[in-house]
């Protein structure tokens, strides 16, 4: 489990392909001090399992699984990534329960310069959409967001970047076509959940094709003047 706020940017110093998927080397002097094998550190937004380490690198191995549905396949050496140690439990929850389970990739559409900050524009997969809303919690490449405008016409949304994460992050390396690790608030998945299996428990309910919640649901439920 992660708070999306980034320890470090690393370097992609070798990329290595194996039979399970792909081994990367990550030089991060910072990050591999405080490693051990088997801990858990989120790159770019994914969490990944240290196989070893040295005084200023540390190696994972990335299944297939998880280059399908990140941005993995298009890293190279020289790429720079964002790192972060999963959270302990004494720690303050500055960003927002990340549990480093990429859901997909969003392209980067834009950004904007206000003032120093710089609002960003990505567009977000169809079936993702019905879990953003206009001032929740996003995570961009492992970063904690917050939502500032969505369209769902155009399945895309919009953040804000405050000069210190623009700084502290892989976002000053961002261009127009990259591709961003996206995962969503997992309570906004729970609550689907609920809506499809509530009540029904203690026993394996299959998905319908169709949610409860709709006008008529809230109107039926007391919540609708």
């Amino acid at each position: 489990m992660f708070t999306g706020l980034v320890n470090s940017v690393g370097k992609v110093s070798s990329i290595e392909r194996i039979t399970e998927g792909y081994k990367f080397i990550i030089h991060d002097q910072k990050i591999a001090k405080e490693v051990k094998v088997d801990d858990s550190v989120s790159i770019n937004g994914a969490c990944q399992t240290v196989v070893s380490f040295t005084d200023s690198t540390f190696t994972v191995q990335a299944v297939q699984t998880t280059l399908n549905k990140t941005n993995f396949k298009s890293l190279k050496c020289g790429s720079f990534v964002n790192l972060e140690l999963a959270m302990r439990l004494s720690d303050r929850l500055g960003g927002h329960l990340v549990q480093g389970h990429v859901n997909g990739t969003g392209e980067v559409l834009g950004w904007q310069q206000t003032g120093k900050n710089y609002e960003l524009e990505f567009k977000i997969p169809t079936e993702l959409m019905k879990y953003v809303v206009k001032e929740g919690s996003i995570t961009l490449n492992g970063v904690s967001l917050t939502v500032s405008d969505i369209s769902i016409d155009k399945c895309c949304g919009k953040v804000s970047i405050i000069p210190h994460t623009w700084d502290n992050t892989v976002f000053k390396y961002s261009k127009r076509g990259d591709m961003l690790n996206l995962e969503v608030d997992i309570l906004a998945k729970y609550v689907e959940n609920l809506l499809f299996h509530g009540g029904k428990s203690d026993k394996y309910v299959k998905e319908t094709s169709q949610s409860k919640l709709s006008e008529e649901w809230i109107k039926s439920q007391g919540f609708w003047n």
